[in-house]
């Protein structure tokens, strides 16, 4: 099992859901409204007026044979939208309860 945590525009959250729920991923935790910036070439999303977006996040836990998909899926959405500012991080989960 692998854990997916996806941060985003916020206004791009229904197709960040609908890139889990179309890989058979039924469960995620979710954020909204959090604040960031990119490190590479991204703009701050700090939800003041100089900075009025926000950010979005998920944590979804994942079977490995549905990582590969799901993010192939989220850097196509991400090279479509360059706004998008998407970056998803994959790591093992060691136990679970």
């Amino acid at each position: 099992m692998k854990a997916i945590f996806v941060a985003y525009n916020q206004a791009y959250n229904e197709e960040i859901v609908e890139v889990l729920e179309a890989h058979g991923q039924r469960g995620y935790t979710s954020w909204q409204d959090i604040q960031g910036r990119g490190s590479v070439d991204g703009i701050p999303h700090l939800g003041n007026h100089a900075w009025p977006e926000m950010n979005h996040a998920i944590l979804a836990m994942v079977d490995d044979d549905k990582v590969d998909g799901i993010l192939d899926d989220l850097r196509t959405k991400d090279a479509e939208s360059p706004d998008l500012g998407l970056r998803a991080y994959v790591w093992n989960i060691v136990q679970a309860l």
